[in-house]
């Protein structure tokens, strides 16, 4: 059976976290959709990747990437897509916080939308971080947002469904992960806002900080705003 949609998961040192997200994402598809789960660790100091070594033997779903230099959150997105077999792409962060039941939730929000969505963002409406965390998200989508004019209300939540063949026509970049919807947006796509559950971390600590992920996101800002400003959508026809 054909596969049709891939879920992608970046991971870092998240070894306590792998083997009940996988479970849950087995759980939340198996019997709904040929599905296959692509696992990219981004070398993970800890034992990740032989805790994934021993869940392939179990979850023939499971399909297990390593990157032999650590490249960070984006690349290893990109990775997973490009080995990706789906025509869809579901992404999760590797800490649990997304919750794969809400993949379904997603997926009959794509099939009842018209064909130029290409995007459905997970819109986390009930954030379960801490305040300061909270604050900062809140403050750079109200930057972003003005300047991008994304229309999207949490374009940092890690869970989201896309088209595989738009995403790796984008522009790629450091922290794109962030920019989804403006990207697709520039490629003359629209994408959807889902709200979607989202937990605490129960293992492992956060990979980020609010004063560095600031300062990245402001040069990346006038990155993305300058490419949206370089860029023309146009329609092609073929003669016959």
């Amino acid at each position: 059976m054909s596969i049709e949609l891939s879920v992608v998961v970046p991971v870092f040192n998240e070894r306590d976290n792998i083997p009940p997200l996988v479970g849950e994402v087995v759980a939340a598809l198996r019997g709904r959709i040929p599905f296959e789960i692509v696992y990219v660790n981004d070398q993970s100091k800890d034992d990740s990747l032989d805790v994934l070594r021993a869940l392939k033997a179990t979850t023939p779903e499971l399909r297990v990437i390593s990157h032999l230099k650590q490249s960070g959150q984006s690349t290893a997105v990109r990775t997973g897509v490009k080995a990706a077999r789906g025509a869809w792409i579901a992404t999760l962060d590797g800490d649990g916080q997304n919750d794969p039941a809400d993949i379904p939730k997603l997926l009959d929000a794509r099939d009842a939308a018209d064909p130029d969505v290409k995007l459905f963002a997970g819109w986390r409406v009930n954030r379960k971080d801490t305040g300061s965390k909270r604050w900062a998200s809140k403050f750079a989508n109200a930057i972003r947002s003005r300047l991008l004019r994304d229309e999207t209300p949490d374009t940092g939540c890690g869970i989201k469904l896309f088209d595989r063949a738009v995403f790796l026509d984008l522009p790629y970049f450091d922290h794109m992960h962030r920019y989804l919807p403006a990207l697709v947006k520039r490629a003359g796509w629209r994408s959807v806002s889902v709200p979607v559950n989202h937990r605490e971390r129960t293992a492992g600590v956060s990979k980020y900080n609010n004063l560095g992920r600031a300062w990245v996101g402001l040069k990346d800002l006038r990155g993305v705003a300058w490419l949206i400003q370089r860029s023309k959508v146009t329609g092609t026809q073929e003669l016959e």
